[in-house]
């Protein structure tokens, strides 16, 4: 919500609400009711991911499909503008996907920030926008321990045909005598280097809308959080000429606004500062005004005295 103005998805609550023959404060908890239900669910989903529960090959298959059709409804939805019903339907998506595949809750965690954008609603943009970068960096991070589980049938400490296809230099080597084993282990090299691109062109995406959101957002941390967003972009190798033109031009307008508002949050602090300092010395006949400060050039550091 910003200043006077209302977020639709409440302004739709309310409407319903009196359609219900609901009164303020019925409303209101209401309201908050569903609030809590949505923490609920992502706290839920949280604590989920950390027992890390896995589903079937069959289940799994299932529950994608699923979590993919209300996907596929949420994108025509923002499509036509209609972005607190995209949201809630992604919401949707988000409970069919299971909790350990973050590669699709990286997706749609970037999908609703968009839609808070598109919203105006910059906090809760950089809230989704972060939390897909988050399910990002635990895919490309794996649990502690898991680094040298081997697959069923392998021996222990046996590197899988797909590691032992490439060198350190990262370049194709011999693989095994079999053409079968030969052909998956050139797919499997296929796959994960196209999920390595997938990851860093939705990593791309969602550091892009919370550099945007946080922009917008304005504030020291915010405008310096930005900054830091439309740096690591920079780095970005192939990125779309759209972006990379505002990226260049946030880089150049960044800087002066990151120091304004420093200065500003600064000033904002010391006068609260010298007039609590005021509130404690008046009793005493005092003020802030009545002591100076003095650096020691020598040593760099300061000394109290009183004015004259």
């Amino acid at each position: 919500m910003q200043g006077d103005s209302m977020h639709p998805h409440y302004q739709k609550s309310i409407l319903n609400g009196r359609a219900q023959g609901l009164h303020a404060p019925d409303l209101a908890r209401s309201t908050h009711m569903a609030d809590g239900r949505r923490k609920s669910e992502e706290d839920e989903r949280e604590l989920q991911a950390s027992s890390a529960t896995r589903f079937s090959p069959e289940q799994e298959a299932n529950r994608l499909a699923e979590s993919n059709a209300e996907k596929s409804a949420a994108n025509e939805l923002f499509k036509s503008a209609q972005y607190s019903e995209a949201i809630s339907t992604y919401d949707r998506a988000l409970a069919s996907v299971p909790n350990y595949l973050e590669y699709e809750i990286a997706v749609l965690k970037s999908n609703i920030a968009a839609c808070h954008l598109k919203l105006s609603d910059w906090k809760a943009a950089v809230e989704q926008a972060t939390k897909s970068i988050e399910a990002l960096d635990r895919l490309e991070t794996p649990p502690v321990g898991h680094a040298d589980e081997t697959h069923e049938g392998d021996a222990a400490g046996k590197a899988s045909p797909a590691d032992e296809a490439r060198n350190e230099h990262n370049e194709v080597i011999e693989l095994a005598d079999d053409e079968e084993d030969e052909a998956a282990a050139l797919q499997k090299i296929r796959d994960d280097d196209k999920r390595k691109d997938d990851i860093k062109r939705i990593r791309a995406k969602a550091l892009m809308r919370r550099a945007r959101a946080r922009s917008e957002q304005g504030g020291w941390g915010n405008l310096q959080g930005a900054l830091e967003d439309y740096q690591t972009l920079s780095s970005f190798p192939a990125l779309p000429p759209s972006d990379t033109k505002l990226i260049d031009a946030a880089l150049r307008t960044l800087p002066p606004r990151v120091a304004a508002a420093q200065k500003a949050e600064m000033g904002e602090m010391m006068g609260k500062l010298k007039e609590l300092g005021n509130g404690i010395l008046k009793p005493f006949g005092l003020s802030t005004d009545s002591f100076k400060f003095e650096k020691d050039e020598k040593t760099g550091g300061y000394s109290v005295g009183m004015n004259n």
